[in-house]
């Protein structure tokens, strides 16, 4: 029993509380990292401490089963490059509250399961080229209050490759100008994680139809702390950034537009009026993800422009041009909730290709069976009528008169009776066509077959079946 207490205590450092593996290291005024962590370690808190840098030996073990290590409140002013070489498989780390003021370009890397990092209340004021480079899991950044002057746009971009980035906390920084026009052009699951409030942002036209259309889109960070944003949409302030001076919102409730492959078509922004103000800003945000937010520019070079009105202009319009498109300008408050900011434009078959496809293939399969019926309807009315008018006449020889050669004797279509009576009732619904054979003084030559009924007899038989045929057959004979 004592034995095992003690192994228990060796396995665990002596300034630290273990439970399984979790170990809590926190608020012990520990200055470096304990040694000899053991290595089943899923979870180190060592906040609350006094450490002041973390270096590349910090631990004496690689910890392939830490995932998250929280390093907040200590003094830490320094990261070694590659100081988390020894937590591979971290998923959580927690750097917030310390006096970082500058990101190393390899401070976090080998980190390529990160999921969250906090580095929110430092003194960070810059990020190195690179610094985030690697982190190809990460899906929350923390970076609110510090001092960052500047959007760290890098973070969407390619080289960087964070493309999980789905959460951006910038709030209560010193950024004055975001790249709207860029901010636009990120994805919808993008802009709707960026945290700006609590900066003193120069409310200009550009943020203002960038905050209007974040909140008619319903993005949290804007509706959350709605008040920690400038840019009030009181009229006195939107009114030198608005095409419409009445202060009304001039939308509609659905605007769409159709064109043909090769097209020009020119789509007025929904919601502004003309001619516009000066000072006016217009975007337009393409249909796709990811795709550049369009603004008014002098290159005519592109197939999708912004005019100076406002107006969207399409060249040449391609199937992949369909879609809906969103005007990004400043309107006002007065807007009623069932008007809307976004144009649908359809080139080419409106239906899609997907579904006229599939109505020109059931087109097609109901063009195949009619014709398919309608041939073998013909082809069974041409051999009927060749079974009724060119079978010849069946000529038996024989030596007993009025046994061989042809009779006048009828002679039935259908040998076998059953045969007679399910035909009658497939073909012609019970009624019977016979045909007569008259006597010949010559049996043993043959002669064509011949209907010896009259029109009368004939239309008797179709109405009244058999019984009319029976009647028939004994006035011939008799």
């Amino acid at each position: 029993m004592r034995l095992s207490r003690m192994t228990f205590t060796a396995a665990c450092p002596p300034p630290c509380m273990c439970a399984s593996d979790i170990i809590s290291c926190s608020g012990r005024n520990l200055s470096t990292v304990p040694p000899d962590l053991p290595g089943y370690v899923t979870r180190l808190d060592l906040s609350h401490n006094v450490l002041s840098a973390l270096l590349l030996d910090w631990s004496d073990r690689r910890l392939d089963r830490l995932t998250v290590l929280v390093l907040s409140r200590n003094a830490i002013i320094h990261l070694a490059p590659d100081a988390f070489a020894p937590t591979p498989h971290l998923r959580h780390l927690d750097l917030s509250s310390n006096g970082l003021s500058r990101l190393n370009a390899s401070a976090f890397h080998g980190l390529g399961e990160l999921e969250v990092l906090l580095l929110f209340g430092n003194r960070i004021s810059q990020t190195m080229a690179g610094a985030f480079q690697g982190l190809s899991s990460l899906e929350r950044l923390y970076l609110g209050g510090n001092r960052l002057t500047a959007f760290p746009l890098e973070l969407y971009q390619r080289n960087v490759a964070l493309p999980h980035l789905r959460f951006l906390d910038l709030s209560m920084n010193m950024v004055r100008q975001v790249p709207v026009q860029s901010l636009l052009s990120l994805a919808t699951w993008q802009q709707g994680g960026i945290y700006l409030q609590g900066n003193p942002l120069v409310c200009d036209c550009a943020l203002r139809a960038m905050l209007e259309y974040w909140e008619r889109r319903q993005y949290r960070p804007l509706l959350d702390f709605r008040e920690e944003y400038p840019c009030s949409l009181s009229q006195e302030e939107w009114l030198n950034c608005s095409g419409s001076p009445q202060g009304v919102f001039h939308g509609t409730v659905e605007v769409s537009y159709q064109a043909e492959p090769g097209d020009w078509l020119m789509v007025p922004c929904p919601g502004v009026s003309l001619p516009f103000q000066e000072g006016v800003v217009v975007f337009w945000v393409t249909p796709r993800d990811g795709s550049p937010a369009l603004g008014v520019t002098d290159d005519q070079s592109s197939r999708l422009t912004v005019l100076t009105n406002g107006t969207l202009e399409i060249r040449g319009a391609l199937r992949g041009d369909s879609g809906t498109y969103s005007c990004v300008a400043v309107r006002g408050r007065h807007r009623s909730s069932n008007e809307t900011l976004e144009v649908t434009v359809s080139v080419g078959n409106p239906s899609g290709p997907g579904k006229s496809g599939e109505e020109r293939s059931s087109g097609g399969e109901h063009f195949n069976l009619a014709f398919t019926t309608l041939v073998s309807c013909v082809v069974s009315i041409v051999l009927v009528l060749l079974y009724l008018y060119l079978t010849p006449c069946r000529c038996h020889g024989g030596k007993a008169g009025g046994v061989g050669g042809c009779g006048g004797r009828a002679m039935l279509l259908c040998a076998d009776p059953r045969e007679v009576e399910l035909a009658d009732r497939r073909v012609t619904g019970g009624k019977r066509v016979a045909f007569l054979e008259t006597g010949d003084e010559h049996p043993h030559k043959c002669s064509a077959k011949h209907p010896v009924m009259d029109a009368a007899a004939t239309e008797g038989i179709l109405k009244n079946g058999s019984r009319a045929l029976e009647q028939v057959l004994e006035e011939h004979v008799a």
